[in-house]
């Protein structure tokens, strides 16, 4: 038994590489071939639909994949990149637009649901030199910083005083059956949808309650 050990210790470090390494030569030898992988088949297009929409008051025919957003519609395929793309899961507001009179998050939306609706984005509210009364408020009251929100902001508080407009109540109104106020309360709450991430929220109000105070102010002189 001693005379087996002492010829194993025996074994130098050169015979013991080489016979490792004739081992490992054996063994790919011996392996199988791999297995030839098939291509998987090309996968059918995604189908697409044909609609139109009329956009700032201009009809736009699009060919759009089925899965597109309205949000994207309106910034890859019209290129208007005023609606922002924030969080593209309806959290944040950015993307914000009026479809037939009413705010909407158009991210989460599809643009194939809406084939002939009436849309209205930042670009169509206003231009330089003749600004919606919004739009002006924001900018004297500087109820901005970065400017990213802001077309959703803008956007949104336009729909919201159409809903005051109509009487619609919301969850700070005291009373549901009585019209609502166009109180500070109201304007939170109705806003509070639209996240501004500078925290210019102060000022986005009195912008707001500056435009919503001669609307009602309006009314009541005609």
């Amino acid at each position: 038994m001693q005379a087996q050990i002492d010829e194993i210790l025996a074994i130098t470090r050169r015979e013991l590489l080489i016979a490792g390494g004739a081992c490992a030569a054996a063994t790919t030898a011996t392996a199988a071939p791999a297995a030839r992988t098939t291509p998987p088949p090309m996968s059918a297009p995604p189908p697409t639909s044909t609609i139109t929409l009329n956009v700032n008051g201009r009809s736009e025919p699009l060919v759009l994949d089925n899965r597109t957003s309205l949000l994207d519609a309106l910034r890859e395929h019209l290129h208007l990149t005023g609606t922002k793309k924030g969080c593209d899961h309806g959290q944040c507001g950015a993307c914000t637009v009026l479809l037939d009179g009413r705010r909407i998050n158009s991210c989460l939306t599809l643009a194939v649901m809406h084939d002939g609706a009436q849309l209205t984005t930042i670009e169509g509210l206003g231009r330089p030199g003749r600004l919606h009364p919004l739009q002006a408020a924001f900018v004297e009251h500087d109820a901005y910083q970065c400017g990213y929100c802001t077309p959703g902001q803008i956007c949104s508080a336009v729909g919201m005083l159409q809903e005051l407009a109509q009487g619609l109540p919301s969850h700070a109104s005291a009373d549901l059956l009585a019209a609502p106020a166009f109180s500070g309360a109201e304007l939170r709450e109705r806003m509070s949808g639209n996240i501004c991430r500078c925290g210019a929220y102060s000022n986005i109000i009195e912008a707001i309650a500056e435009v919503a105070g001669a609307t009602a102010t309006t009314k009541a002189a005609s």
